[in-house]
């Protein structure tokens, strides 16, 4: 089995003296490359985006009164009293 090298390329950033320096700091503290840092935080940044893309289209889909009438339903045991909600739509 042949190991697939990670592709990788350079990227000339810039960011302010002041930006640099407090990642510098933190990722230093945090025993770890700026370069690694700036990976890590790109990542987490796109995946906070798609994350909230992907629930947006989701919610573009939902059916408000198919739910409601969905926890409107008789049957069952009632409702803890901390699972009560004050909203009286729903």
């Amino acid at each position: 089995m042949t190991e697939r090298k990670k592709q990788s390329t350079v990227y000339p950033l810039r960011m302010p003296s002041s930006l640099k320096q407090a990642v510098r700091e933190v990722s230093r503290r945090d025993g770890t490359s700026i370069n690694q840092f700036v990976n890590t935080a790109v990542a987490e940044k796109l995946s906070a985006m798609r994350t909230a893309e992907f629930f947006a289209e989701r919610g573009s889909q939902a059916d408000i009164d198919a739910a409601r009438r969905l926890l409107r339903r008789p049957g069952g045991q009632p409702p803890d009293p901390s699972d009560r909600l004050d909203d009286p739509e729903v």
